[in-house]
């Protein structure tokens, strides 16, 4: 992507009504919205994360399944995520919004019990031992969704990576924590919930014309 269309798209984001993009210094003064997103959707439907959104397509399509829920997909790449927020925009999505910031500032964002699920979908699996901190099933960022999720609220885990659905399952394993769904082929085995193989991404349609398996985690923390 050219430079000028990243600048055409950085500008249309800060007049998308669906765009937060709080820096950092705004964050670590305390976050307006911390525990009041209900007020941007206006109403307290349940909010849904999806973490690393790219282009927002998993966002979008899980809010087009779920009108009864309330969705945030969260980037730090603003050129990318303007896709689903004009995709949102277009079809009058009402109950999506994306929020521009990094991952790891997760517990300053939203307040305790204030996030009822969310969606890891192909994150990059950080295979090399050194970038284990940025695995996003890793000790760090459970502490982090434990923090801001309902007692009751679920994680969910969708990847191309055997490693990454491997390493997240004989974590969850070691630390006694409840895994409600696993599957190692959600297109080949029977059973896979709609939300799970009722989307796919531009990536994942890829994949899976390389034949390559989509696993899936649901679990509790």
């Amino acid at each position: 992507m050219g430079s000028k269309n990243k600048l055409k798209r950085f500008k249309e984001n800060e007049q998308f009504k669906n765009v937060i993009q709080p820096d950092r210094e705004t964050v670590a003064a305390g976050f307006s919205l911390k525990g009041n997103w209900a007020s941007h959707f206006g109403n307290d439907k349940p909010i849904v994360l999806e973490l690393g959104c790219g282009k927002g397509e998993y966002t979008v399509g899980l809010a087009r399944q779920s009108p009864d829920k309330n969705f945030i997909g969260i980037d730090i790449k603003g050129a990318r995520l303007w896709r689903g927020a004009k995709t949102a925009l277009e079809e009058s999505l009402e109950n999506v919004a994306f929020l521009r910031t990094q991952i790891e500032l997760i517990d300053a964002l939203f307040a305790e019990n204030e996030v009822s699920e969310i969606w890891i979908t192909f994150p990059d699996p950080q295979i090399k031992y050194k970038r284990t901190k940025h695995r996003m099933t890793n000790r760090d960022f459970l502490d982090k969704y434990r923090k801001i999720l309902i007692p009751e609220g679920s994680v969910h885990l969708k990847t191309d990576s055997e490693f990454m659905h491997g390493y997240t399952l004989g974590l969850l394993h070691g630390l006694g924590l409840e895994v409600v769904y696993a599957n190692h082929d959600v297109y080949k085995n029977e059973g896979s919930p709609n939300e799970v193989i009722g989307i796919q991404t531009f990536y994942e349609k890829q994949y899976l014309e390389q034949g390559k398996a989509i696993t899936y985690l649901q679990f509790k923390i």
